[in-house]
């Protein structure tokens, strides 16, 4: 099996806490002797998982110049879930489902940063197609900073099949695109909801497009026409958490 490293003191944090079976082993730098570096080193040996000191450059080869701060575990690939975990976890869900839809974000940046807003947010899944979707790797994991092993990432066949089965279930589609009259605070955000966001620049496809329910925008009011996913993605689910609640 091929290890994929994990890096940063919050992402190898929480991977110790909530998926610790991932973790084949942890690579800490020489030299740093700090306490929170410390802590993280004795839970990794509490859960019988060996620790090696390794070399500055060592670490920046492991993952390819990106900031480590001194410690990369090596993990088994974050688990991706498909449709039917999707149908189990709607089946199941107690409150009315909140869910992300990415389509066409391919950055693993833009993945992270998502992940870990709609942790925040309550989500409960975040949903992509498969072709052309940012991958599930080690940046995005550190970008999420812990919410790549806490909130499932679904990847899913056919995103207008999988749109329509949502709304066979109550579920209504938003919708974001710039060109809509209709804003984020003037829409009604409640219920059982999913937001699709769409690719920077391109927006949504247009079969996605047509599967929505309501389309949606953020009104902007300099010159700037249009906000990284990440912050737009932000923007549109804490509305939605402040009108839910």
């Amino acid at each position: 099996m091929q290890f994929e490293p994990l890096f940063g003191i919050h992402a190898v944090s929480t991977a110790l806490k909530r998926d610790a079976e991932r973790i084949q082993r942890i690579l800490v730098m020489k030299g740093r002797h700090d306490s929170k570096m410390q802590r993280l080193i004795e839970a990794a040996l509490d859960q019988g998982i060996e620790v090696e000191q390794a070399g500055k450059r060592d670490l920046e080869e492991l993952v390819k110049g990106a900031v480590h701060q001194g410690i990369v575990a090596l993990c088994k690939p974050i688990q991706t879930y498909n449709e039917k975990f999707l149908d189990q976890l709607l089946d199941n869900q107690q409150e009315s489902p909140l869910l992300l839809i990415l389509d066409g974000v391919t950055d693993p940046h833009n993945l992270g940063a998502c992940l870990r807003t709609a942790d925040a947010a309550g989500v409960q899944a975040v949903i992509a197609p498969k072709d052309k979707s940012a991958p599930l790797n080690a940046t995005a994991a550190k970008v999420a900073c812990g919410a790549a092993e806490a909130i499932p990432y679904v990847l899913v066949t056919n995103l207008a099949r999988t749109l329509k089965s949502l709304q066979e279930r109550g579920i209504w589609i938003t919708g974001t695109a710039g060109e809509t009259d209709l804003d984020i605070y003037s829409a009604n955000l409640t219920g059982p909801m999913a937001l699709v966001m769409g690719a920077e620049g391109q927006g949504m496809r247009r079969l996605t497009r047509e599967n929505c329910d309501q389309l949606v925008k953020i009104p902007m009011a300099g010159e700037v026409s249009s906000l990284n996913v990440s912050v737009a993605t932000g923007i549109c689910l804490f509305e939605a958490v402040r009108q839910r609640s």
